[in-house]
């Protein structure tokens, strides 16, 4: 018997990796509705765009992603990432583009009709997708409760069996050197802006990134903060997100924000996720930036190892 505390992303991606090798397990998390990290994530399955200034390991771990999550829930597009920047910032363009892989020379207006005329040059990454992560969590607790797994929401139960705690920062009780990182995010909506894939603006003083939703909205973020502050978004990153939109096109100021949000992430000194025993627990944690991008590859090397122990008792 399994019991995954946190109903996160790490949680979910665990529990469906434990419950596709046959063991018995439920998912315990305190609030009805989990609306941590994970639900004011921009959905971006780019690998290689991380690796701009993620390691190497985050970029292999996460082109297991896209297929991963394919394969059990709807809605992940297939269209890569374009990555563009104003012609003043062609410099930063093409260091990006040194500082990564799985890219090719794009007319950004050839990709997106929508942006002709304002880019003269981009790089296309073909192989990354997006999706929409509440759709995605909410399409994983239905195939887990499909498959027999009890989700106890909203509730302290006492967890059984092997403990697998993926509570985010909330383990920090456990976990001490883990630290929180704040990023903000705007959900607007634009109906005269056609965008199908995420699209990547590179700009000196507020890069950020524009991720497609259903019924003309779009996902704006980039803010990453050294900050336990769990409040509402800033004033500042407010304007400095919207003024990146509308760097990106103009339509962006007629937009009307539908929501803004801030999530705390949790990280690791190193800002590499891992999993570790402690006092009997077996901790999944320190997502930082890459939650839906790693969390499949970390429970499947977590549900492979334990599987192999446990199989007999589950």
């Amino acid at each position: 018997m399994f019991s995954v505390l946190g109903a996160g992303v790490a949680g979910l991606c665990a529990a469906t990796m434990l419950a596709e090798r046959g063991a018995r397990v439920e998912v315990i998390d305190p609030a009805p509705d989990p609306q941590g990290a994970s639900w004011y994530a921009g959905g971006m399955l780019a690998p290689f765009c991380e690796g701009e200034s993620a390691p190497l390991c985050v970029v292999e771990n996460g082109r297991r992603a896209v297929d991963w999550w394919a394969a059990r829930v709807p809605g992940v597009v297939r269209r890569g990432t374009l990555v563009v920047a104003p012609p003043r910032d062609r410099a930063e363009l093409h260091r990006f583009a040194r500082a990564t892989r799985g890219h090719a020379p794009a007319d950004p207006g050839s990709l997106e009709p929508d942006l002709a005329g304002r880019f003269a040059e981009g790089f296309h990454y073909a192989d990354e997708a997006h999706m929409d992560p509440r759709a995605a969590l909410a399409a994983l607790r239905a195939r887990l409760a499909a498959m027999g797994v009890a989700l106890r929401l909203g509730t302290d139960a006492e967890p059984r069996g092997q403990v697998i705690d993926c509570r985010g920062l909330a383990a920090r009780d456990a976990l001490p050197e883990l630290r929180a990182v704040r990023g903000e995010m705007l959900l607007v909506e634009a109906p005269e802006v056609t965008l199908t894939r995420t699209v990547r603006l590179l700009h000196p003083r507020f890069p950020c990134y524009v991720v497609p939703r259903a019924g003309g909205r779009f996902l704006i973020g980039a803010t990453m903060v050294e900050s336990d502050d769990p409040g509402p978004i800033s004033a500042r990153a407010t304007m400095e997100l919207l003024s990146a939109a509308y760097a990106l096109h103009p339509a962006f100021a007629e937009a009307r924000v539908i929501e803004t949000g801030a999530g705390l992430r949790p990280a690791y000194p190193d800002n590499i996720p891992r999993i570790v025993e402690r006092n009997g627990r077996i901790h999944l944690n320190g997502l930082y930036r890459h939650g839906f991008l790693l969390a499949p590859a970390l429970a499947e090397d977590l549900a492979a190892t334990l599987y192999q122990e446990t199989r007999h008792a589950s």
